[in-house]
């Protein structure tokens, strides 16, 4: 019987599962909030919080087989190092499965949380079957993953699958990450808040208030119930959505595109328009041909399961390969 530790470096939690043989529900699970770090405190803390996340599932006889573990930001899968983590203070360049490795005696894996989520999509969730399948995440910011002959594309340093930063407009409106016109920029539930309350700055008119901190779910809930201005917002966001879907396409033409993120669940609203401008883009019909587009099987689990389906992935390629 194999034992998997998957962890999920979240936005606002740390979480540990431990899991054994093919199950998708955890023995144990265990978590901890990310915003108890200190600014000032460096990489060290939460690491040190990590690790105790981590002892605490711990079987009694230590019997861990692989530590797998999904990182927001920029990370490099092959050496083991977390590039950034957006959310964590002083989590710069930290040689994160090393550090585990070492602590624990077990070895460590360590993957991007949305090309992890793709591969959870693809190995356990809405992707299966498909040998070729692009992952979109649409929440807060845009993230995804790409599998191509049942494998998950990484690249040369492990940067591959930046999906929300594929440029749709060129003059658009900045990106987080600085550069203009990104997918993120204009689709993403920060950028379909952002849009609608500068429309409501403006004097449109809405059920949502200019006084208010809108959000994307906000959004979403009042275009549900009709709202015109937020209507607009969704579409507006399904459009960009389906050009830079026709891009992906044209580059991998994969069989499937799974959708995952809060803004994901926004149901008709974001898919019709969504098609509507995929087919407007696309280069020739037969990219559409048999395509599958659909919501991902995974939502708050997509961390936890990409970093199960990363450990599964790789006991699997080690009992193949004696």
């Amino acid at each position: 019987m194999k034992e998997i530790i998957a962890v999920d470096i979240g936005g606002t939690q740390l979480r540990a599962a431990l899991y054994s043989d093919q199950e998708l529900k955890p023995v144990k699970l265990a978590r901890m909030s990310t915003q108890k770090t200190p600014k000032e405190s460096g990489p060290q803390e939460p690491v040190e919080r990590l690790a105790q996340l981590i002892e605490s599932i711990i079987p009694p006889d230590n019997k861990v087989d692989v530590i797998s573990v999904a990182a927001p930001g920029p990370v490099n899968p092959y050496t083991g190092v977390l590039l950034e983590a957006p959310n964590i203070p002083g989590w710069w360049d930290v040689p994160l499965a090393s550090i585990l490795e070492e602590r624990f005696q077990v070895k460590t894996l360590l993957g991007n949380d949305a090309n992890l989520a793709a591969l959870g999509e693809w190995m356990y969730g809405a992707g299966r079957g498909h040998k070729h399948m692009i992952y979109l995440t649409v929440s807060t910011g845009i993230g995804g993953g790409i599998i191509v002959d049942d494998r998950l594309l990484l690249g040369a340093r492990g940067l591959a699958a930046e999906v929300g930063h594929v440029t749709v407009l060129p003059e658009g409106p900045v990106c987080g990450c600085g550069q203009r016109g990104h997918l993120e920029a204009l689709a993403s539930g920060t950028a379909i808040a952002r849009w609608v309350t500068e429309q409501l700055a403006r004097g449109a008119e809405s059920q949502l208030s200019p006084k208010q901190l809108v959000t994307a779910k906000m959004v979403s809930t009042a275009a549900q119930a009709g709202d015109s201005l937020c209507i607009s917002a969704l579409a507006q966001a399904g459009y960009y959505l389906g050009i830079a879907i026709a891009s992906l396409l044209q580059t991998f033409n994969a069989t499937a595109v799974i959708m995952g993120g809060g803004v994901a669940r926004s149901g008709a609203l974001l898919f019709e328009p969504l098609m509507v401008s995929l087919k407007q883009h696309i280069m020739n019909s037969h990219y559409l041909d048999d395509l599958v587009i659909t919501p991902a099987a995974f939502g708050d689990e997509a961390g936890l399961t990409g970093a199960l389906a990363l450990g599964r992935n790789y006991l699997n390629q080690i009992a193949n390969s004696d």
